[in-house]
């Protein structure tokens, strides 16, 4: 699947702050979240507007999809709506470049 170049794209990144959210207020999802990254609280916030993070938590939620389902529905969105957002904020494939 091809992605576009990183770009600003506001509405994605918004989007992507939505997800975060949905985890953070699910624990049970925030923890597996952090132990994949390696991130810890802190250094969430630190970089929780960097753009390659939020494709990062797009990444995540996009890689289990009860998970996705789980979201989308928690956040009143189509599923698709978060597939868009994930490959619009995620750096091209290197067979892309």
């Amino acid at each position: 699947m091809k992605r576009k170049p990183v770009q600003r794209d506001d509405a994605g990144e918004a989007l992507a702050l939505d997800v975060l959210g949905w985890l953070v207020a699910e624990g049970d999802r925030l923890y597996p979240f952090l132990n994949a990254t390696g991130l810890t609280p802190a250094t969430l916030r630190e970089t929780m507007r960097e753009p390659a993070f939020l494709a990062g938590v797009l990444d995540h939620v996009m890689g289990d999809e009860a998970v996705l389902v789980a979201c989308a529905r928690g956040l009143d969105v189509a599923p698709e709506r978060i597939a868009a957002a994930w490959r619009r904020l995620s750096p091209p494939a290197p067979e892309d470049v």
